[in-house]
């Protein structure tokens, strides 16, 4: 007998003894078949055991797994292989055979809907329902959230979300109004009455908000997908403001509490400012703020300031009424930070600004401005001018600057008995003034010009003599005389004098004056320091060109030049030898188109001094040919030294002064030689 080359693999072997005997024992394949469905899943298209079989998945009416006995191989399940005649498994060991290929295990499955239960959406609607009820009257709900939320979930999947919206929509506006209407004639204490207000108004966010919480998903999906439909907060906030409209006497009773509160807190009253903010945000929520609030609140506003003002300015001085506003504007600007939409603080801070300045411009200035710059009340000032730039007033401040510089500097110009004094008054009022723009009026350009303005209209009241008084001035300030001053204090001084000299439109009479003070300092040598004269002209080069400061600069030159001429002349033989002894003298040879013009006048001078003269004009024009000298005795001045029994002095006269003192010396001398003579 030959052995097989192949194994039978099916379960219709021949009908061999040892065949029947195993097919005796083939009820275990059920066994086979658990043990084939739990090797593959019925979601995956194979099979990963030994890569063989592959099937599809159906289902019955019952939903039951049906397997095809003869779709399954023996190979399958190593248990069938133990029923094998013994001669064909020691065969089998011995020689492999090649794997046969797998029948498919097929699975069908009934596609059936399934079909909600008759009541769900009411059932459903139920239990939202009495949670919802739960959460308006702030009761414990047997059902937790997490199940009501799966609910409106289930609701919304089955197309029902626009009847759960409806159906929330009728709890929430029954409950708004019930709670509404509870409100009405309630407390008359209008602050209790403002409480109750806003703890309906918290309970009924936080129950919105645990309302939304539940429905969240109906919010996410049929509000989001249908138009014009709101979100459940602002269906809560549109139902409480259309109920709110529908109790006048609530939304009434609220705006007169809230006016009264802040009316006592400006009278300076304590008020709950919590309370307030909470009830003036709900108003903000529910979109009637401007409307039901702000209005009516901008109108108390304007009336309770307009009467303060008026009170305030019949009781107190400019000074403190301005510090009044001022605090006043910043209460209201606090009051719009703590509680107030921020909306409303322009409108507020302008009907204040209106009712405590505006009306007021002209009584400010009236009464008080002139008494304020004449203190220099700086600080003052500078609150006026701060106030006045919030509404637009400072044109009307400019003026009346205007008009208190040339009414006080008309006072000091005009009064010709205050003529010594005028330039220095008029200084230390520039100074003032000056001091005032910068601190009080913020460097404001249009002030600093109208100070101009006026000056130069004060300065040119009287023509040519403040011209003359200001070159009067330097001509102090210039003179070695004037003793305890720095050069930097001087060189202030020059500054400030120069800003008086810019205003005088007769710049020439200054000049005229100017020059002659200057000559009788060089040729005297009474300057305090020629540094500062150089300094002063070339100030005034600098306001005026060149053309103006010439002269001044050619005197300058004549008194170098004058110096190296007398050198010169000290060194001279005409000097070594015919000079008379006991004299010292100094000669300024001067340019006639530079100086001041003197008239010459005739003077008869002691002998020594004439041969003093010729000497020296003999070697003058020995040295400069073809020039002419006129002798200007008017200018010459002398010191005298004598000695007294008491001691030596020293008489400082001018030339013309030297032929009297001779004369009453010797007379004085020759009434002492004859006095014994004539007592005898």
């Amino acid at each position: 007998m030959s052995l097989p080359t192949k194994r039978s693999a099916t379960a219709t072997a021949t009908p061999s003894s040892s065949s029947a005997s195993a097919t005796s024992n083939f009820p275990p394949m059920k066994k086979a078949k658990s043990q084939a469905v739990s090797a593959c899943s019925p979601l995956d298209h194979s099979c990963n055991k030994n890569g063989l079989h592959h099937f599809s998945s159906g289902t019955t009416a019952d939903n039951d797994v049906v397997f095809d006995p003869s779709s399954m191989t023996l190979d399958d399940d190593p248990k069938l292989q133990d029923f094998s005649p013994p001669a064909a498994a020691n065969l089998s060991r011995k020689k492999a055979t090649p794997p046969q290929p797998a029948k498919k295990l097929v699975i069908k499955l009934v596609k059936a809907k399934p079909t909600l239960p008759a009541n769900f959406e009411e059932d459903t609607w139920g239990r939202l329902q009495s949670a919802i009820k739960a959460i308006f009257l702030k009761q414990p709900d047997s059902c937790d959230l997490e199940k009501l939320y799966q609910a409106v979930n289930d609701l919304c999947l089955h197309k029902m979300g626009g009847n759960l919206y409806q159906r929330i929509e009728r709890e929430c506006e029954a409950h708004i109004h019930t709670v509404l209407q509870s409100l009405v004639g309630q407390s008359p204490d209008l602050v209790v009455f403002l409480s109750l207000v806003e703890r309906c108004w918290q309970d009924l966010c936080d129950q919105m908000l645990m309302i939304r919480g539940i429905a969240l998903y109906l919010d996410r999906t049929y509000v989001k997908q249908t138009p014009n439909v709101r979100s459940l907060w602002d269906m809560g906030l549109q139902l409480f403001r259309k109920h709110l409209s529908l109790s006048p006497e609530v939304e009434h009773k609220t705006v007169t509490g809230l006016l009264r509160m802040i009316e006592k807190e400006r009278l300076g009253e304590s008020v709950d400012r919590t309370l307030l903010n909470h009830l003036l945000k709900m108003f903000t929520a529910l979109g009637i703020y401007a409307e039901s609030f702000e209005r009516p609140f901008l109108d108390c506003t304007s009336e309770f300031y307009a009467a303060e003002g008026m009170k305030y300015m019949q009781q107190s001085d400019v000074p403190d009424y301005l510090k009044h506003v001022e605090i006043r504007l910043q209460e209201e600007n606090e009051r719009c930070l703590l509680y107030l939409d921020a909306s409303t603080r322009k409108p507020l801070i302008a009907t204040a600004e209106r009712q405590l300045l505006e009306r007021h411009i002209s009584a400010i200035l009236d009464k008080g401005f002139m008494m304020l710059m004449d203190g220099h009340r700086i600080e003052d000032l500078k609150r006026m001018y701060s106030l006045f730039l919030r509404v637009n007033a400072l044109e009307s401040l400019r003026q009346a600057l205007s008009s208190y510089i040339r009414r006080t500097g008309q006072g000091i110009v005009m009064d010709e008995e205050k003529d010594k004094d005028m330039v220095s008054c008029l200084l230390e009022f520039k100074a003032s003034l000056d001091t005032i723009w910068e601190e009080s009026f913020s460097k404001n350009e249009a002030f600093c010009n109208t100070i101009k303005d006026a000056f130069e209209h004060l300065i040119n009241l009287r023509q040519n003599r403040p011209a003359e008084l200001i070159a009067k001035f330097l001509d102090e300030k210039l003179r070695a005389g004037n003793k305890g001053t720095s050069e930097e204090e001087l060189e202030g001084t020059l500054d400030k004098v120069l800003v008086l000299f810019r205003f005088i439109q007769g710049k020439d009479v200054f000049e005229a004056f100017y020059k002659k003070d200057l000559a009788k300092r060089l040729l005297l040598g009474k300057s305090a320091s020629i540094d500062a004269e150089k300094s002063m002209i070339s100030k005034l080069k600098t306001e005026c060109g060149s053309q103006f400061t010439n002269k001044l600069e050619g005197m300058f030159k004549d008194i170098e030049l004058s110096k190296e001429i007398n050198e010169s002349f000290k060194q001279s033989s005409q000097a070594r030898t015919k000079l008379p002894s006991g004299i010292e003298m100094s000669v300024h040879v001067l340019t006639t188109g530079y100086w001041p013009t003197y008239p010459p006048m005739d003077v008869r001078l002691p002998h020594e001094l004439n041969v003093y003269q010729d000497i020296f004009k003999e070697f003058y024009l020995s040295k400069y040919s073809g020039r002419r000298l006129m002798w200007q005795n008017s200018l010459g001045h002398c010191v005298l030294k004598a000695e007294f029994p008491k001691g030596k002095k020293e008489l400082a006269v001018s030339l013309f002064q030297v032929g009297f003192i001779v004369f009453y010396t010797f007379l004085f001398l020759g009434l002492l030689f004859f006095a014994p003579l004539i007592s005898r």
